[in-house]
């Protein structure tokens, strides 16, 4: 399974996000540290998800790591994210 895949899935499991982006952008960053060979490596996620109510952005980005703990020890070297409220979402 892609790793991108495996971040869908966990993400939507246990968030149900109304809007999940994963993207992978491991070929922007072919040839510097971190980047493997085959990509998947870096990643670009969009979460709207109403669990976000009521935290701060790194209280938010925090909940995400820990989902993502075990992929975050291996596969992934880089994950930016983007993390609203579906009250956000609508107003941006």
């Amino acid at each position: 399974m892609l790793v991108a895949e495996i971040i869908h899935e966990k993400i939507s499991a246990r968030l149900s996000p109304s809007r999940l982006d994963v993207k992978d952008e491991s070929h922007l960053h072919a040839g510097h540290a971190g980047a493997r060979e085959g990509g998947q490596s870096h990643f670009r996620v969009m979460i709207v998800a109403g669990q976000f109510e009521g935290l701060s952005r790194v209280a938010r980005q925090r909940l995400v790591n820990d989902i993502l703990r075990e992929e975050l020890a291996g596969p992934i070297h880089a994950l930016t994210l983007k993390t609203l409220t579906p009250q956000e979402a609508e107003n941006s």
